[in-house]
């Protein structure tokens, strides 16, 4: 089996920390490679930059099409583009809010997702809606620090420690989904600290779900629904 891991962003920035994550959580006789756009942002916390990003996105599923790929993880909580890839691959392809949350949800009742910045607020719960969840999403909370500026791993496992650990008090969640893709290498530590602190919380790493989500997926010989995601119709398009 071997996957695609698309990053949404210009530039080489995250394909080695990505790659070493991807890495981690791959099973045994699973391949993989990393590739980033040719064309949008720096990083997806907008849904300007997620616009810009969709056509390099899409440009990267036409070449994973041609390599023949069994699934593709476009690496963004946001999901940019997911749906529009479905309807031209051939193959299984998630972002990481649909594989984390729906994870989730079968680990406790009320799901808290703790994401970046306060920008990306409605794009989440614009997605909470799409995929008919919002009597399960019972939070949304941000650490406030930019995709950018997460490679302070202490700083950004206090921040999600706060956060966290507020939002089981509150009751608004039994499960905490880490609500970026760049938040690398620290989900098994928040979910520690949750517990050393007194009941055991499960912590859902979307990179870890999405890969999971994949694998199941190529081995169970499913892919998206045509009756769903329709091919386009054939026109005259400008790319």
């Amino acid at each position: 089996m071997h996957l695609r891991v698309i990053v949404p962003v210009i530039g080489d920035t995250f394909a080695q920390s990505v790659g070493a994550e991807i890495t981690a959580w791959v099973s045994h006789g699973t391949t993989f490679d990393v590739v980033a756009l040719a064309r949008g942002t720096a990083s997806i916390e907008s849904e300007y930059d997620e616009a810009l990003a969709a056509p390099g996105i899409l440009d990267r599923i036409d070449e994973a099409s041609s390599d023949g790929v069994d699934a593709v993880f476009v690496t963004c909580f946001g999901d940019p583009a997911v749906h529009a890839a479905r309807e031209i691959a051939d193959y299984p392809v998630v972002g990481g809010f649909e594989p984390a949350v729906l994870h989730a949800l079968s680990l406790g009742e009320r799901v808290g997702i703790i994401t970046v910045l306060p920008n990306v607020l409605p794009m989440l719960r614009s997605l909470t809606r799409r995929y008919g969840l919002s009597e399960r999403i019972g939070c949304i909370r941000v650490v406030d620090l930019p995709v950018l500026g997460l490679e302070d791993h202490e700083l950004l496992l206090d921040r999600l420690h706060a956060e966290a650990s507020e939002a089981v008090a509150k009751g608004e969640a039994d499960v905490i989904v880490l609500g970026c893709t760049g938040m690398l290498g620290v989900a098994a530590a928040l979910q520690r600290r949750l517990e050393e602190n007194g009941t055991y919380v499960p912590v859902v790493d979307p990179t870890g779900a999405a890969v999971s989500w994949l694998e199941s997926s190529v081995r169970l010989g499913v892919r998206p629904s045509r009756t769903t995601y329709m091919r386009p119709p054939v026109k005259a398009r400008s790319v």
